[in-house]
């Protein structure tokens, strides 16, 4: 009897959920742009992303929306394309929501130039983007510009630089950051990191 109810219980949901999406379709189609995306959204992820057909008829509401202005909307077509290593496709708009500070988008444009995904390979560009990405407190940004300067990659080699960005990386919140930060601080300072078997006696202390 239980499962029953809860099977019912299941059944309503769906009903109202298709329901609500049918409403924000149809509203889209009487022009309001903000149920384009809530439509695009349901219809792309969760599990209906696992339906390509729906992820597909979801990714085209997206994109209408992001067409008539709807900025998150070009954000989460960019995010999707890159997913997707539809490198290509999600270049402009990365470009877009990097303009306006997203740092995800940042980043993702750092790696594309980086790796030369679908682009020629570009040090400098990937340094630009990751730098911008760095400075809107992207963790991970600020880590590959300090590998960046760690390898000479398009730029001089620079340990202060490379110190510089593992600091900014740390206070952003990367604990990768920190403890390479820390490692080369103490290495400036003249203090010996601790050998193997120290390390080893040290977790036994209280």
């Amino acid at each position: 009897m239980i499962l029953k109810w809860i099977w019912a219980i299941c059944l309503f949901s769906i009903g109202l959920y298709a329901t609500d999406v049918e409403a924000q379709i149809q509203a889209c189609r009487n022009g309001d742009v903000s149920s384009c995306y809530s439509a695009g959204l349901a219809l792309s992820t969760g599990v209906n992303a696992e339906n390509q057909e729906k992820k597909d008829l979801g990714l085209e509401y997206i994109r209408r929306a992001c067409q008539y202005g709807e900025e998150k909307a070009c954000d989460t077509m960019g995010e999707n394309y890159f997913k997707d290593k539809h490198y290509g496709g999600a270049k402009p708009y990365l470009e877009k929501s990097c303009r306006r500070g997203i740092v995800t988008a940042c980043n993702a444009l750092g790696t594309i130039y980086r790796d030369g995904h679908d682009v020629r390979q570009d040090d400098v560009l990937s340094r630009e983007y990751y730098e911008k990405a760095c400075a809107l407190k992207g963790a991970d940004a600020c880590i590959n510009v300090a590998i960046i300067y760690r390898g000479g990659f398009g730029v001089t080699r620079s340990r202060s630089k490379e110190k510089e960005y593992y600091k900014k990386a740390c206070d952003a919140g990367s604990k990768v950051g920190c403890s390479s930060y820390t490692r080369m601080d103490n290495k400036d300072r003249g203090i010996e990191e601790p050998g193997l078997w120290q390390k080893i006696l040290n977790l036994f202390k209280f």
